[in-house]
């Protein structure tokens, strides 16, 4: 294996309709691979608006079965191009039983592997729970030719224990599409402060298992179909951090970007040589982590 992988995200608007938002990811990931990328990111639900800010029952024709129509396009793109591909779906596994779920397409086309998302928000905005079985998959990482991806999708991210279970089944990269965004409504400093702590937390990951951590979002203003508020303004900052926390790259809450980043393989090694948390945690005395609270 080589010493670098370079990897890519594509950070998008995500519009109405599929077929223009599939060719803008489609976009996004030939710039990635003409620029050397072997692995490509996409935002999490990118083939359409974020459906969840309202609870209508007509969005769950947006699903699709895995393997399915999508997975089909992208494995022929990930194939004719020679890269891996994680991209974020609507999953229709059985009429009412649905998931958020992430894919990987391996660099032959081959579906090599998915997350159903664990963590499923229910809050103003983002009532994902109306549409959302959480995921049965459990935090397993999937092997692929570019290394054993730790997938994650969006409010897993809050979950410091979520990328805990990844590192110690051997992730060598965490992965977190994402749609994430401002209440337009809120103050500047409040939209500053969810931003930063939305960073901060996912370097936080980055740091405490000695990985490289990768996140894409969305960007755009997208309005709320009920009138109940204004919208949401997705927020981007889609950016590759190292095994320190360090920023490899860090897009803005406007632009549409390819990110292109050559990570260093050895660095997580190095890392973790200098600051072995995983040899250090005790494991005897967390037991308390399994319950809900310790009254």
């Amino acid at each position: 294996m080589k010493k670098t992988l370079t990897v890519a995200l594509v950070q998008q608007a995500c519009g109405s309709t599929r077929e223009a938002n599939l060719a803008e990811s489609f976009a996004g990931i030939r710039e990635a691979a003409a620029a050397g990328a072997e692995l490509v990111l996409l935002p999490e639900l990118h083939l359409g608006p974020y459906f969840c800010q309202v609870e209508d029952t007509n969005y769950f024709d947006l699903a699709e079965p895995i393997p399915g129509p999508t997975t089909d396009e992208l494995g022929r793109l990930a194939r004719e191009l020679g890269v891996v591909v994680v991209a974020s779906l609507f999953e229709r596994r059985a009429p009412g039983l649905y998931h958020n779920t992430a894919v990987v397409l391996e660099k032959d086309g081959t579906l090599i592997g998915k997350y159903r998302k664990m963590h499923i928000p229910d809050d103003p905005g983002y009532y994902e729970k109306f549409y959302f079985t959480p995921g049965d998959i459990g935090f397993k990482p999937i092997d692929s030719s570019v290394g054993r991806l730790g997938i994650l999708v969006c409010w897993d991210q809050w979950y410091p224990e979520a990328a805990r279970l990844m590192a110690l089944a051997g992730a060598d990269l965490l992965l977190y599409p994402t749609a994430i965004g401002w209440n337009p409504d809120d103050e500047i400093e409040e939209q500053q402060r969810q931003l930063n702590a939305w960073i901060t937390i996912q370097r936080g990951h980055a740091v405490a298992n000695g990985l490289p951590v990768l996140s894409c979002n969305r960007i755009g203003h997208e309005p709320d179909p009920s009138p109940n508020s204004r919208g949401i303004q997705f927020w981007g900052n889609s950016f590759v951090a190292g095994p320190q926390g360090e920023f490899l790259d860090h897009a803005d809450d406007k632009e549409r970007r390819v990110l292109i980043v050559e990570i260093d393989r050895q660095r997580s090694e190095d890392v973790r040589r200098i600051w072995p948390f995983l040899r250090d945690r005790r494991i005897d005395e967390y037991g308390g982590l399994v319950k809900r609270f310790l009254d």
